[in-house]
């Protein structure tokens, strides 16, 4: 990747929507070798995919809570298990394989604390061979992006 690519990369972070026209002249670059570009960035999986980011509570999800999880054995079998079950969950956000005390850190989002109980209670704590679980609440967000660090 050189310098364009990195320019290309940063302007579609801060925004996805940008015409190509307006991305080219954004880089310096003519409009015909901004698109291949780009494209070659997709083609190359550099760029996953665009998205809309939405605001949660304004669509109703107003707990945000972390979640530590423990599996009583570590076996590949019951990693993948709980791997996919927990992928099949809307209301979990962010998935991590961990170091350290826990085998999973789990970013959830909820309507209410009576929603996140039934989500704890009812999804995660069935899974099997989840041994532990510790949730704590987000109380504000203090700072939030989507977007890498880009060198130049």
């Amino acid at each position: 990747m050189d310098n364009y690519d990195f320019k290309i990369l940063d302007c579609l972070q801060r925004d996805a929507r940008i015409s190509n026209v307006a991305l080219a002249e954004a880089i310096h670059l003519s409009p015909a070798p901004c698109l291949r570009r780009v494209r070659e960035l997709e083609k190359r999986g550099v760029i996953n995919g665009y998205t809309a980011i939405l605001d949660p509570e304004m669509m109703g999800w107003n707990v945000s809570v972390f979640i530590e999880i423990r599996l009583e054995k570590q076996i590949l079998n019951y990693i993948k298990v709980f791997e996919e079950i927990v992928e099949q969950y809307p209301e979990v956000m962010e998935c991590y394989l961990m170091t350290g005390s826990y085998d999973y850190l789990l970013r959830v989002v909820a309507k209410d604390l009576p929603s996140l109980q039934i989500f704890m209670t009812e999804k995660l704590a069935t899974i099997p061979n989840v041994a532990n679980m510790h949730s704590s609440l987000a109380l504000k967000q203090v700072k939030y992006k989507t977007s890498l660090p880009i060198k130049e």
